[in-house]
């Protein structure tokens, strides 16, 4: 028997921040619109028939224990599932690491996922949401709620997070991003989200909520200009909150370079900054012009927004 799981890498549009735990217990909510894109990551898991537990991703691991694995998702999930030896595989889209796509927690709920199967367990993809942002938190504390449940819960939507609630979902029309092609530019700089994040000032990121109420009433009033207004103000002021998140001199020169370029009209990089990738919404239709413009600065992806969550099947 064979499963194989993926979930999507997901983009958030503003709000990133106030859905760190340390936000909500002081101000007791947090907010985010995003989406979960075209781009996955793929988990596959099969017995062995071995003794050993085989752990493929960027290195290999062969190990009598799941408590001697060295990959964090494996280790935590197999564990948690009590799950015998057997042969866990990883792969992706992109350079996941340190991506700002929030690839961790993709790869977390992928596994819960795949392993949750391989046990006849059947859980709903918000218990799976909820387990695998559990489970990181064994190891990356500082992990936001928006990482699992945007990236496993399918739809362009805002969250809302209120301390021991769980989350609230509204769903936006993902026709009004059709108006825009949408680009991931990498910047080629790996960092540790977990340094950028220990250095945002949480009070600063208190001014991203009101922009989360400005940008929904944007979509549902279908205002494009208000909307593309309202996205590059929150960019401005993510940068605010940490001197981190720019503080690369290749992303303060990608930065301006996409500020200024007529046919783009909202740029932000992803996740928690100081690298990954920027966000890019642009005219329709201008591809060629994109990589002619910046294939010399970093590899540009075209996404779309994902209907789709977290996804398994068995073979």
């Amino acid at each position: 028997m064979m499963i194989i799981a993926k979930c999507p890498l997901r983009v958030s549009l503003v709000g990133g921040s106030t859905d760190l735990q340390a936000f909500i217990d002081k101000y007791e909510r947090g907010s985010v619109i995003s989406f979960p894109s075209t781009l996955f990551t793929y988990i596959t898991v099969h017995d062995n028939h071995t003794d050993k537990y085989i752990i493929n991703y960027s290195k290999k691991e062969e190990v009598d224990e799941a408590t001697e694995i060295k990959n964090d998702v494996a280790r935590e999930v197999l564990v948690y599932f009590e799950i015998g030896p057997v042969t866990v595989t990883f792969n992706t889209d992109i350079l996941s690491e340190g991506s700002g796509l929030a690839a961790s927690s993709s790869y977390t709920i992928a596994v819960v996922k795949a392993l949750s199967m391989y046990k006849g367990i059947n859980l709903s993809d918000f218990e799976i949401c909820r387990l695998a942002l559990e489970l990181e938190r064994k190891f990356n504390p500082l992990t936001g709620y928006q990482d699992t449940y945007g990236s496993g819960i399918g739809g362009f939507k805002r969250i809302d997070f209120h301390k021991n609630r769980r989350p609230l979902f509204r769903y936006l029309d993902v026709a009004f991003l059709e108006k825009y092609d949408m680009y991931l530019v990498n910047t080629g700089i790996k960092r540790s989200s977990t340094s950028v994040l220990q250095s945002v000032d949480i009070d600063k990121s208190a001014t991203l909520l009101p922009l989360v109420d400005e940008l929904e009433n944007a979509i549902e009033s279908e205002n494009h200009d208000t909307f593309e207004s309202i996205f590059n103000e929150g960019w401005k002021q993510k940068k605010a909150t940490s001197n981190l998140i720019t503080n690369n001199p290749k992303i303060q020169q990608m930065d301006e370079l996409f500020s200024q370029n007529k046919k783009i009209h909202a740029v932000k990089l992803c996740g928690a900054g100081g690298g990954g990738y920027f966000l890019l919404l642009s005219d329709k239709n201008v591809e060629a012009v994109m990589h002619q413009a910046f294939d010399n600065i970093g590899k540009i992806t075209k996404i779309r927004a994902n209907s789709q969550g977290v996804v398994g099947i068995e073979i």
